[in-house]
């Protein structure tokens, strides 16, 4: 018979080395994924050849977003305008409210709702058109024709997403200044051109500047995870499904995390 304490050696042994197993995993993955975005930077010197694909990819992450970045660009300059003019009317500060939500929306909100933005509707998008031709074979027809798939399909969407990504983010910290306005004017009892005065006076172009870096990265983030996760589909339609899962989730973390490092480098 086998004794408590060998079964119970035989289970944790089977628990280390499955963890073992996963960050090994993780780590190849993360590794192959880095080896496609440089080899994608590096087909960037051929984007004009790609012009057409490049500003179809460029319609789709930007004009065809603007609808639910709208939105929520919006309503996150008013919740933010609403939620620190309740605290600042305390104190009877309420008109400085716009210094804080045009410092928020640049520094931070902007490039973070844009990213998780464009994460869920057109990197999950990448991840599915891309893991629907790799699993029907298109991505081995195309290498039979001596086409490289990363030059042919990855970079279009990788630039696309480099440049789209920073001008949603100024159109997002727009309208989420706009949006703190509208709740400071008729629910706070600040005059709209007190308002924008400390928005835009009290606005230093180290938070514009930092926000765009970290929108250009996330496009980076986004767009790399996106197709990766795309390239490395298996088992047909189900592996569809589970790599577009798994660009979204990927992508959200890898959001959350590199903005933290990048607020705590720059300031």
């Amino acid at each position: 018979m086998i004794s408590f304490e060998q079964e119970y050696s035989d289970r944790s042994n089977n628990a280390v080395a499955g963890t073992g197993r996963c960050i090994i995993r993780n780590v190849r993955n993360a590794g192959k994924g880095l080896l496609v975005l440089i080899e994608a930077a590096m087909w960037l010197v051929h984007v004009f050849k790609r012009r057409q694909e490049v500003g179809r990819q460029m319609l789709i992450v930007g004009i065809k977003s603007l609808g639910v970045t709208s939105t929520v660009a919006l309503f996150t300059g008013m919740i933010l305008s609403l939620q620190a003019g309740l605290i600042l009317k305390d104190y009877g500060q309420e008109v400085n409210v716009g210094i804080l939500v045009s410092q928020t929306m640049c520094r931070e909100m902007g490039p973070f709702m844009t990213a998780l933005i464009l994460a869920a509707s057109v990197g999950s998008a990448m991840a599915a058109e891309l893991g629907t031709m790799t699993v029907s074979e298109e991505i081995d027809a195309l290498q039979v024709m001596s086409i490289n798939p990363v030059r042919f399909l990855v970079m279009p969407r990788l630039f696309a997403m480099m440049i789209m990504c920073p001008a949603l983010t100024v159109y997002t910290n727009c309208i989420g200044v706009v949006g703190g306005g509208m709740v400071a004017g008729t629910q706070l009892d600040v005059t709209w051109s007190a308002y924008y005065q400390n928005a835009i006076s009290y606005l230093e172009l180290k938070e514009i500047y930092v926000g765009l870096l970290k929108a250009f990265v996330f496009g980076i983030v986004v767009s790399t995870v996106s197709c990766y996760q795309g390239l490395a589909t298996t088992n047909g339609a189900i592996g569809v499904g589970h790599a577009t899962r798994r660009s979204v989730v990927i992508s959200f973390l890898m959001i959350l995390i590199i903005g933290y490092f990048m607020t705590r480098i720059f300031y």
